[in-house]
């Protein structure tokens, strides 16, 4: 017994000791997928992961520089021998000439294709058009068709008889005919019908349709293509650039402007009493309480009565006199002799006036001309303005500017402003040929759920 014990080993007693003998329990590091289980993960495992992590980082840049793996690409897309001569090493590079250094340059960097912009492919009433395209493909298996399916199937059995090809038309379809303006007075599509009466042209619609002149007209006189100003340019002066700069401040100080005015209108004013929850209460039960029986005690004022009353009688006018009428009427028949004596005497005066009415009348003509010139130039102003096509008003694009310490140095380094596509676009909605319209708004039914998955749980920092 007891050399079984000496041969036993010893055996701590203590509450942090464990038996020697017992299989190594596993360590609980805790997750991995979170940050502040990184720390813990140490030794190999963290060795393979900065091992993983650098090889899909050179993978990525081999997609960017060359398109694909290096170690795929064939030794003729990324050698060549150089024998020295010329023609030789054409032939042996099948034709292809090294490129400019100038083309090297406008070469894009990177061999990954851009993401795909999941908005610019998206279709208003996509939907509408799934189900009505499914609904028609059910019937399609049915042999029904739509009508307008069923009228180009007909049109192209009729088209499919052979009819007999009727000579070329000189000045028609000839192709050895020169070019010629279809608008002109004389082009060969009306000698065909010279000599004919004008009445059966008319009504047999071989008259060519007179043009109206509103076909001419351009819905507005804007330019095209308007010129940026001086100081837009990639190397502008001191003064144009601080010309540009100051039209955009002015820009920006007019928004401002605007909205200090809407906050100004939505302010409340200084020294005005907000309502508090006894007034509104107050407020609420207006009508509601019964006033009180102070007024009821006052007793009303007596009325006057008749014999009090003030009687107010209209002056009597007297009867005049024949004198008196005679004398008035002989007074009238002087001021109205008199009144024309001095029309006759001021028409005299006219007479030795002549110079100065004409220099008068040449003066208001020429105010009449000014001010005509004036609505016209007015008229003219108003017709390149963009107009009120739809519920949208036109909004004038943002100036493309750069500050003074964005300016580059060098036609290299110059950063694009803005973009070819929108300036079209706006160029349309100026001159009136489009509305001023927004994109549509895709506005979803359902709330969507997002539920975060353990195995792409989101790294919190």
């Amino acid at each position: 017994m007891a050399a079984a014990v000496s041969s036993a080993p010893f055996l701590a007693l203590g509450p942090s000791c464990r038996d020697p003998r017992a299989p190594p329990r596993r360590r609980n590091r805790g997750p991995r997928n979170r940050k502040k289980g990184w720390k813990r993960w140490a030794g190999p495992e963290a060795r393979l992961g900065r091992e993983i992590g650098d090889f899909l980082e050179d993978v990525g840049l081999q997609q960017r520089a060359t398109g694909g793996l290096i170690a795929e690409q064939p030794d003729e897309g990324l050698f060549f021998v150089d024998t020295g001569n010329d023609e030789k090493d054409r032939k042996q590079n099948k034709g292809r000439e090294k490129p400019l250094r100038v083309d090297l340059i406008l070469q894009p960097d990177s061999k990954v294709p851009a993401p795909k912009d999941i908005l610019a492919h998206q279709i208003p009433n996509a939907r509408k058009e799934k189900r009505r395209q499914e609904f028609w493909e059910k019937k399609a298996e049915k042999g029904i068709l739509p009508r307008c399916e069923r009228r180009l199937q007909a049109r192209l059995r009729r088209g499919a008889i052979p009819k007999e090809k009727k000579p070329l038309e000189k000045g028609r379809s000839d192709p050895e005919r020169s070019f010629y303006d279809i608008w002109a007075a004389e082009n060969p599509l009306e000698r065909a019908l010279e000599g004919q009466d004008e009445w059966f042209l008319q009504q047999t619609k071989k008259r060519r349709v007179k043009r109206p002149a509103r076909l001419g007209m351009k819905p507005s006189d804007a330019p095209a293509v308007e010129v940026i100003a001086p100081g837009g340019s990639y190397n502008p002066t001191f003064e144009d650039h601080q010309a540009l700069l100051l039209r955009a401040h002015e820009v920006e100080l007019r928004k401002k402007k605007e909205e200090d005015k809407v906050e100004k209108q939505l302010r409340i004013p200084s020294g005005t009493e907000l309502p508090t929850e006894e007034s509104l209460l107050l407020e609420q039960c207006q009508g509601l309480i019964p006033e009180s029986d102070d007024d009821e005690d006052e007793e009303p004022e007596p009325t006057p009565t008749e014999p009090d009353a003030i009687r107010i009688t209209a002056p009597r006018r007297e009867k005049k006199t024949e004198q008196q009428r005679r004398r008035e009427k002989e007074a009238r028949e002087l001021a109205t002799r008199q009144r024309l004596a001095r029309l006759a005497r001021c028409r005299r005066q006219e007479l030795f006036r002549l110079r100065a009415l004409r220099l008068q009348v040449s003066q208001w003509e020429a105010e009449l001309r000014r001010r005509r010139q004036a609505r016209l130039a007015k008229r003219r102003a108003k017709d390149a303005l963009p107009r009120r096509l739809g519920s949208l008003r036109y909004e004038d694009p943002a100036l493309d500017v750069q500050l003074s310490d964005e300016l580059a140095d060098s036609l290299r380094t110059l950063k694009p402003e803005g973009s070819v596509l929108r300036d079209r676009f706006k160029s349309f909605q100026r001159r009136n040929l489009i509305e001023p319209r927004q994109r549509a708004k895709f506005k979803r039914r359902y709330r969507v759920k997002y539920v975060e998955k353990r195995a792409f749980r989101e790294v919190t920092l």
